[in-house]
């Protein structure tokens, strides 16, 4: 590379990163301030919800990323346009290539970032965040929830029991499980205790009865001894068959032949899979359309203003696309041809809009008439 596409190069970057930092640690924020209730009404420790709340950060980068570099990129050019370096460039017979080089190599360098990200630490993530989630609840049961409260381990489930004994057993103890109305299922017990096992967090109970209304306006009653309840199947975010987004890149390619059968499955996971493969291209989408918008030397009476206000709604519009068809694919398959069509046609659109500029033509006509016969 050339002084002036490190030098490009180097600003492109570094405005990225900038906007990057900026932008993932503004939603970041927002997104940790809806989870402060770990700190406050779960009784968690602030490394568990910086835990948690880290757990986020990667799905953030991927889709803050593209939406940085195609900022980064129109910064730049803006810049370099506004105090008139790229007048200057043009003026020295600069080639056009070697500005578009630099914006090349960056949105490559994002491109295989967010791929890597979506491909592979993205599913990691989020089945640590189930994971965590899990161990949250079953903490909540056996440190945190208040003696005589009804507490709320989720929605529709409220846990509640008389006193903790000193050596950590339940007394008194109630569950109400309506989280579907259709089947309510309510336990009563004179004790009970959590318990550890292979990873999984379990609430025996002792000596109660388990109330399920039936039909007819009554409810079937049964009694026990010792009943043990898996406190995972209670949590919102833990099920016994993985959602897609928790599941690896290699498993979404391979489904098996139940989630294949069920209709809905199969569509969630199509569109998860497109969605991983496809979201990084939009980092080349990106990059190339504010190039095209801005890539060439500009005055502010050529309309600089409405050349970003051009490539904005551009981009914005490609992304909503992109958004749309993915989402479209969960109930109808044809409709994977547009997840790849529209970052594919807007890059081939972006190129052909940089090559039509009066610049490359003219380039390309002078390297044409200095070539031997």
């Amino acid at each position: 590379m050339s002084r002036i596409e490190r030098y490009v190069l180097r600003t492109a970057t570094t405005a990225f990163l900038t906007g990057l930092v900026v932008l993932t640690g503004v939603i970041w924020i927002t997104q940790a301030l809806r989870q402060i209730d770990l700190l406050t009404s779960k009784g968690q420790t602030i490394l568990i919800f910086l835990l948690m709340t880290g757990l986020a950060l990667p799905s953030l980068i991927a889709v803050i990323a593209p939406v940085a570099l195609f900022a980064g990129i129109l910064y730049t050019f803006n810049k370099l346009n506004g105090d008139s370096e790229l007048v200057v460039m043009a003026a020295a017979g600069v080639s056009p290539a070697r500005l578009l080089r630099p914006t090349l190599a960056l949105s490559i360098a994002v491109f295989a970032g967010v791929a890597a990200i979506t491909v592979q630490v993205l599913p990691w993530s989020f089945g640590q965040m189930e994971n965590l989630t899990t161990y949250i609840r079953a903490d909540f049961i056996s440190n945190f929830a208040r003696p005589g409260a009804f507490n709320d381990l989720t929605v529709g489930f409220v846990f509640h029991y008389r006193e903790r004994t000193p050596d950590g057993a339940l007394r008194g103890v109630f569950m109400q499980d309506r989280r579907d109305p259709e089947h309510v299922s309510t336990y009563i017990a004179e004790a009970g205790k959590t318990l550890e096992k292979d990873g999984s967090s379990y609430l025996q109970l002792s000596k109660g009865v388990l109330l399920r209304p039936q039909a007819a306006g009554d409810s079937a009653m049964v009694t026990f001894d010792d009943y043990t309840i898996d406190l995972n199947q209670f949590s919102q975010a833990v099920a016994a068959v993985k959602r897609p987004r928790e599941r690896s890149t290699v498993d979404l390619m391979l489904p098996t032949a139940a989630d294949r059968a069920d209709a809905a499955m199969a569509g969630h996971i199509r569109s998860e899979l497109l969605d991983r493969l496809a979201s990084p291209l939009y980092a080349l989408v990106a990059g190339l359309v504010a190039f095209a918008a801005l890539g060439e030397a500009r005055t502010t009476r050529q309309g600089r203003g409405l050349a970003i206000g051009g490539a904005v709604l551009a981009f914005v519009a490609i992304r909503g696309l992109g958004i749309a068809a993915t989402t479209l694919t969960v109930g109808v398959p044809s409709a994977a041809i547009f997840v790849w069509l529209i970052p594919l046609a807007a890059t081939l659109g972006a190129l052909a809009m940089i090559f039509r500029q009066p610049l490359f033509l003219a380039h390309a006509a002078r390297r044409a008439a200095t070539r031997p016969a």
